[in-house]
């Protein structure tokens, strides 16, 4: 019988502040999880290599790699790719938080810092990360469901687009996010407070800029030109717009 300790989600904290080291497995262990906890960037690899782990806690400021190294290098390892990313920032500068978001991570908190709030943020992205809009089931009866727009194909069962020519184009968890909520509401605006809440959880700040960034992210993925996009189009004022039409195929099938 696998115990509720076995089935509970395991974080993996990167923090060379071993108070807060010390605190954050404590707390996060009252409240059901099951936490690992290292101090740089080598403890960390050899962590992931050991165990698996459904979500990364990741401090910007670490001796050696930083996060925002360690976080890029995570997004290029196909065994951890779409590991969650939750970073935790020093700084209130917002480009500690926009390096953060393009390197791949999928969340940010400022220290200092509530554990309660920590804690609100880890739940969010691990639901955020197991949950796809309604109408993007990864399966379509016994083969992977693909969304085909434009010259494009997403994968919802492998989590990646697919160029006209097939070859894979990798996403972090973020940008799969957002490229889903879409191509699940194509050719409707979206403004940047239903992006962020459909993706994130959460409510943007009149200073947020993550929603413009991971468009930004998006954008150069799907090689979509910034200055004259085709396929997600800015309404000045209003939001974004999936221009394309959206399909669904079997894998293997011609859109």
């Amino acid at each position: 019988m696998t115990s509720s300790t076995e089935t509970a989600d395991h974080i993996l904290v990167v923090d060379d502040d071993r108070e807060i080291r010390n605190l954050l497995a404590e707390y996060l262990e009252k409240q059901g999880l099951r936490c690992t906890v290292v101090a740089d960037g080598r403890q960390m690899r050899a962590a992931l290599e050991k165990g698996r782990f459904d979500l990364l806690v990741l401090d910007l400021m670490l001796p050696g790699e930083d996060g925002l190294t360690l976080c890029r290098n995570l997004r290029a390892t196909p065994a951890h790719a779409n590991l969650p990313v939750l970073m935790l920032t020093a700084r209130s500068d917002d480009m500690d938080r926009i390096l953060g978001l393009e390197m791949g991570a999928d969340d940010y908190l400022s220290k200092p810092f509530v554990p309660r709030e920590l804690l609100a943020r880890i739940r969010a992205i691990l639901r955020r990360s197991r949950a796809l809009p309604p109408n993007l089931d990864e399966t379509r009866g016994p083969r992977a469901r693909h969304l085909a727009f434009g010259d494009w194909r997403l994968d919802t069962a492998a989590r990646h687009l697919l160029d006209a020519d097939g070859v894979v184009v990798s996403l972090s968890g973020a940008e799969y996010r957002l490229l889903a909520v879409f191509l699940a509401h194509p050719q409707r605006v979206l403004n940047r407070d239903q992006l962020l809440e459909l993706t994130q959880g959460r409510e943007a700040d009149a200073f947020d800029r993550s929603i413009d960034l991971l468009v930004s992210r998006l954008r150069q993925r799907l090689r979509d030109d910034a200055r004259e996009p085709r396929i997600i189009k800015t309404q000045r004022g209003e939001g974004y717009v999936l221009a394309a039409a959206v399909t669904e195929v079997a894998a293997g099938e011609d859109a």
